[in-house]
């Protein structure tokens, strides 16, 4: 069992690498298709696996294609991590996508539309607070 340290230094080279094999070493074209960055990455505390989170930007069918492509190229970004970092076995590549950035949107959005309802019923409110100031006069 590797230390939570060495975990995390292996997380962050895999993290690294794999960032720069999307940029220029995956050949696949449907992993063009959206633009991916890698978000996180987490590694098994034996350093067997490896889970990629890969936010995608583009259109839900740009993102169904880039993550089949990501999926078909696991193999050969294992094959390259194995070469490029230095572990006695290469953890397996799972990549997942992260949709926080989406949720997050999401969640933005919703609040702005409640604070517009909010200004909106205020001003209803108001208006009709000095409409009955009117009439009491």
């Amino acid at each position: 069992m590797a230390t939570n340290r060495r975990v995390e230094r292996v997380a962050s080279l895999i993290k690294r690498e794999v960032s720069q094999m999307l940029m220029s070493g995956i050949k696949d074209d449907r992993v063009g298709a959206g633009m991916v960055s890698v978000t996180d990455v987490v590694v098994s505390g034996d350093l067997q696996h490896t889970k990629i989170f890969v936010s995608i930007y583009g259109t839900p069918e740009a993102k169904a294609e880039t993550m089949e492509g990501l999926q078909s190229a696991a193999a050969y970004v294992r094959s390259e991590l194995g070469q490029r970092v230095r572990l006695r076995r290469t953890p397996e590549v799972i990549f997942v996508e992260d949709k926080g950035l989406e949720r997050g949107t999401q969640v933005i959005s919703l609040l702005e539309q409640l604070s517009r309802e909010r200004e909106a019923r205020e001003a209803a409110q108001a208006a009709a607070g000095v409409v009955d100031s009117a009439e009491d006069a």
